[in-house]
């Protein structure tokens, strides 16, 4: 593993260990999706997510981790991320559920967020919904070797903003390895005044858009991690795990 102005290059050998980390995340995200459903408490999510982990031999990298208890963030409508799972939170049709969800497998971390809609959701926060994941998308395009870091940030930006959505400046992405956050940040905002690091082949990020409905600006609730949109309007979250090759972004975090 090499480093280049403080940030981990990662060789194959590490890179397939990231991306099997982020394929047991991506099957335990595709099973929580297939149970989201009206009725169900986000802590009912919490122990399916606890026991596959259980089943693929894999440790939860979230429980802990600064101290925060839990194997998910469920964030409900409003909650942008690090949402506590509670039995007294029952999800309900028209709802929609942000899972963030990390691994560790062999020393190396996986980390992906979607965002799922609870039954039939309305036109305008479906759209929300296929935004968010847009500019994900559009960010990824521009994790190529050569490319300034803050192209994947204006990629993001340019188009949630451009389809009317607030873009969350509080919480930003990171790069990915043995730790669950390491250098560099990879905001979803252009940083005014910051010339950015040059994107090098061998570099693992997570890119991660949250993008709300109205203000982006952040409110952190009583137990002190749940980030909530100060006007309370919905918020949604997609992040993948991506290496920077040589032949361009390779999405780690896919099932």
């Amino acid at each position: 593993m090499k480093k280049f102005r403080g940030i981990y290059l990662k060789n194959d050998k590490e890179i397939g260990l990231l991306r099997e980390a982020n394929r047991f995340v991506s099957l335990i995200l595709d099973m929580l999706g297939e149970s989201v459903k009206s009725g169900i408490s986000t802590m009912d999510l919490e122990d399916l997510a606890a026991k596959a982990c259980e089943d693929f031999g894999v440790e939860p990298a979230f429980k802990g981790y600064h101290g925060f208890p839990f194997v998910l963030c469920c964030s409900v409508n409003e909650e942008i991320v690090h949402g506590f799972p509670s039995k007294e939170r029952i999800l309900k049709d028209g709802d929609i559920i942000s899972i963030d969800m990390g691994v560790v497998y062999k020393g190396f971390v996986g980390d992906s967020a979607r965002t799922f809609a609870v039954g039939s959701i309305p036109e305008s926060t479906q759209k929300l919904l296929d935004v968010t994941y847009e500019s994900l998308m559009k960010g990824i395009e521009q994790a190529r070797p050569g490319n300034n870091l803050y192209e994947i940030s204006r990629a993001v930006q340019v188009h949630a903003e451009s389809n009317g959505f607030g873009v969350v400046r509080r919480f930003v992405g990171h790069g990915i390895g043995r730790n669950m956050h390491e250098k560099p940040e990879v905001p979803n905002f252009v940083p005014a005044g910051l010339p950015g690091v040059t994107l090098k082949t061998g570099m693992v990020i997570a890119i991660e858009p949250m993008v709300t409905v109205g203000s982006y600006e952040v409110e952190i609730l009583s137990d002190n991690w749940t980030a909530v949109t100060k006007d309370r309007k919905l918020s949604a979250h997609f992040e993948h795990s991506i290496a920077i090759t040589s032949d361009g972004p390779i999405i780690l975090s896919l099932s």
